[in-house]
């Protein structure tokens, strides 16, 4: 459906803008007349594909955690304030400055004007609400305790960002350090190094085993370079498109699982997503089977989803969710206990909830220690190597010099 970006006034006299969709311009007009607008200026937006991302399903452009957390919580106390929920979208989208994300919520406000509810609205856009985020909506609306619902993912949505920052920066150092060396040792080994072992090659004298080593290393990398960054793309092509796989997916999770120090982060952020996740589900009203099934496909590893699903399958058939939980081997004994517990309280949300304030500040003291033990490695493997190519240097000229004999 078009969509048409107008200017305007209200019916009180003050200016206002925005975008709205429509079958036709004069139906865009009708449309804005009905809703007590007065259009002045109106045109069809013809943004290019790749920027209409959030106007259907389909599209792949993405709106940053932080800032759907933010126009929740905004939603949120428009809500709570009695706000009718069409002027509370309409209000948010005056407020938000990300473009296709204000189109979203004026299309979402538009189905609303129509007679659907916000659910139902938002499942439009798959690539902006996840079905965590609609599921907990249709449960507000259904409770109708909506500001709470939304306040809740608002809180859920800012805390999944935080942990994941706090993973990302961690790790950047890491990451540019080692792509920084490695590009600087494929310079010395591809241009500097052969400039230097030249002066030997030309003396016809015997040289060491290790510059031997260094001369055969940097002219294949001299010579071949451009078939190495080949067989390097290909190799991440074909490890990509396996891992796309199940088989290949559930390989490479349970291979993430095993890794040292980084395996058991990976098992952390899985865990905290998961009691977190499940944690705000059941407090916004919505059945334990359901939110299994939610939760299932948030955690981002095949190996923990499976956990859940057949805790979920044994749930169905009358049993407790603990004992799966533990039988995988995949939940520690904390998150199994905290569950058993919660379930014969009757308060397993709020257990939940505080096994993923503990994991969450597991994962800071995991990140923490892998950052310590990642960069003196890094460091020492650098050191390693330049002493490599310093001695295979420097050995031969120590042979050319008479003094010592």
């Amino acid at each position: 459906m078009p969509v048409y970006a107008y200017k305007g006034l209200s019916t009180e006299g003050r200016a206002v803008a925005g975008v709205v969709d429509a079958e036709s311009a004069r139906s865009a007009r009708l449309k804005l007349r009905r809703t007590g607008v007065f259009p002045t200026d109106l045109t069809e937006d013809r943004a290019p594909a790749g920027r209409r991302v959030a106007l259907g399903a389909g599209m792949r452009e993405r709106v940053p955690t932080q800032e759907l957390a933010a126009a929740t919580r905004q939603l949120a106390t428009l809500v709570a304030a009695g706000l009718p929920l069409v002027e509370a979208l309409a209000a948010l989208a005056d407020q938000t400055e990300r473009e296709h994300l204000s189109r979203a919520i004026v299309q979402i406000r538009e189905r609303v004007t129509e007679g659907r509810s916000l659910a139902d609205a938002l499942v439009e856009h798959p690539r902006l609400f996840s079905p965590l985020y609609v599921n907990m909506v249709r449960a507000g609306e259904a409770s109708g305790a909506l500001d709470i619902v939304l306040g809740r993912l608002a809180e859920y949505t800012e805390n999944q960002a935080r942990l994941l920052g706090k993973v990302r920066t961690a790790l950047i150092y890491p990451a540019v350090m080692l792509l920084l060396g490695g590009a600087i040792l494929f310079f010395l080994v591809s241009y500097v190094v052969p400039k230097v072992t030249r002066i030997f090659q030309d003396t016809q004298q015997q040289l060491p085993r290790v510059t031997l080593i260094l001369i055969a290393v940097s002219d294949f990398t001299a010579r071949w370079w451009w078939l190495l960054l080949l067989l390097a793309g290909a190799a991440a092509l074909a490890a990509r498109a396996y891992v796309r796989t199940p088989a290949g997916r559930e390989r490479f999770d349970g291979w993430q699982l095993r890794l040292p120090y980084v395996g058991r982060l990976v098992q952390k952020v899985a865990l905290a997503r998961f009691a977190r996740t499940l944690s705000t589900l059941l407090a916004s009203g919505i059945g334990l089977l359901q939110a299994l099934d939610i939760v299932r496909n948030i955690v981002d590893n095949r190996v923990i989803a499976r956990a859940i699903e057949n805790a979920r399958d044994a749930i169905r058939e009358g049993q407790s969710i603990a004992p799966p939980l533990r039988d995988s081997g995949v939940f520690p004994p904390l998150v199994v206990h905290m569950v058993a517990v919660g379930e014969r309280s009757g308060q397993l949300e709020a257990m939940l909830g505080k096994a993923a304030d503990a994991y969450d500040n597991e994962v800071e003291n995991a990140v923490t220690s892998l950052t310590t033990v990642l960069e003196p490695l890094l460091i020492v493997f650098m050191g390693i190597v330049v002493l490599f190519i310093v001695l295979a240097i420097l050995l031969p000229i120590f042979e050319l010099n008479p003094v010592h004999r």
